[in-house]
């Protein structure tokens, strides 16, 4: 990863906004910058006249973990905290202007920033200027975000092969979990969702001790992350002989699916793309049970910028990670959902999720 690369976009970005200097104290925004993927620690960016300078602080427990990830940035050890000692350095450095990251940091940590930077110093809020650099990949990130797309693919028989009647649906999510660290996952992008039955008209129904019953949908939400960088993806199972309606249903959202993926180049609005397939639905009569966005950005965290969502005006461009992932949820009923990550390329996109989407009946 070109770190040195990211910190340079970022120092430009930070003097055209009128910032003397950064405090980053989110974790993913301080791993994107640097590298560090601890879970303590606070990044000071100094712009500088001529030279930036950026200074890592974080405590004992992870001497030996920055020296060996921590890339252009000096590496402190705090002996009071890493807090106190990021504020004493910007003090010190005579600077007028701290940006933070307001989004992040809590109001009780913004009054002792505050109180340790002293009055010559002034706050200001830098708005989303590392999820701006984030929302666009290099080669080396969409890389990873394929290797972890292919990897999570490649799951989704094992866990069809745990689904039957009377199963748990925290036994079926274990037995991909489990799939998933035999194959090099790190861990999972985030709590492993199976929703089957009635409870599929849940758009996060979390794998829970209910059994799977004799027959309906089944919603297999899941992703994994290796090296750092996260998959997501999501494919929707019938239990028994779907209905006329049913198939219908599973129709529906392939059909709008397949309409945002189609919409997905260089140079559109997010929001023309979750109006692609969100008009399919409600052509289909089902408008009024899609009831989430189309998408969201993928990378070191499984949500990241851009939003693709009703009015969002954000343009596309190439180097974006997108989920596409439009479904129906009828209470009561059952729901379906299915979703792929798709890259922004520059003369269109490339789907990463290679599972196939015909509907399958087990």
């Amino acid at each position: 990863m070109d770190y040195i690369a990211r910190q340079k976009k970022l120092v430009d970005r930070l003097r055209q906004a009128g910032l003397d200097a950064l405090l980053v104290t989110y974790l993913p925004n301080v791993q994107y910058l640097c590298g560090f993927s601890g879970t303590a620690g606070v990044l000071l960016v100094l712009v500088g006249a001529r030279s930036p300078k950026l200074f890592f602080y974080t405590d004992g427990r992870y001497t030996q973990q920055a020296a060996e990830q921590v890339q252009g940035a000096k590496v402190v050890i705090a002996k009071k905290s890493a807090l106190v000692e990021a504020c004493d350095r910007a003090r010190k450095a005579e600077i007028e202007i701290l940006g933070f990251e307001a989004g992040y940091l809590s109001y009780e940590i913004h009054g002792q920033v505050r109180t340790l930077l002293g009055n010559k110093v002034r706050l200001k809020p830098a708005g989303s200027v590392i999820e701006q650099l984030r929302a666009i990949k290099d080669s080396g990130e969409i890389d990873r975000i394929k290797s972890a797309a292919l990897l999570a693919s490649g799951l989704l028989q094992s866990a069809l092969g745990a689904v039957r009647s009377g199963v748990a649906e925290n036994l079926v999510a274990g037995e991909l979990e489990m799939q998933a660290r035999k194959a090099g996952a790190e861990k999972m992008s985030f709590d492993t969702i199976v929703a089957a039955g009635p409870r599929s008209a849940l758009p996060h129904g979390r794998a829970s001790s209910q059994a799977i019953p004799e027959r309906g949908f089944i919603i297999l939400d899941y992703g994994v992350i290796l090296a750092g960088y996260c998959s997501d993806m999501t494919r929707t199972v019938h239990v028994g002989r779907a209905s006329a309606e049913e198939r219908r249903m599973y129709a529906a959202v392939l059909e709008a699916q397949l309409a945002s993926i189609d919409a997905v180049r260089p140079g559109v609005e997010a929001g023309d793309v979750d109006k692609a397939g969100r008009e399919r639905l409600k052509k289909a009569g089902f408008g009024a049970f899609f009831t989430h966005s189309t998408g969201h950005g993928v990378g070191i965290e499984v949500h990241e910028s851009p939003r693709l969502a009703k009015d969002q005006k954000q343009k596309l461009e190439p180097g974006m990670v997108v989920t596409i992932e439009p479904g129906i949820y009828i209470p009561g009923k059952g729901g379906v959902r299915i979703e792929d990550m798709v890259l922004v390329t520059d003369s269109g996109h490339e789907v990463l999720t290679p599972a196939a989407k015909d509907l399958i009946e087990l």
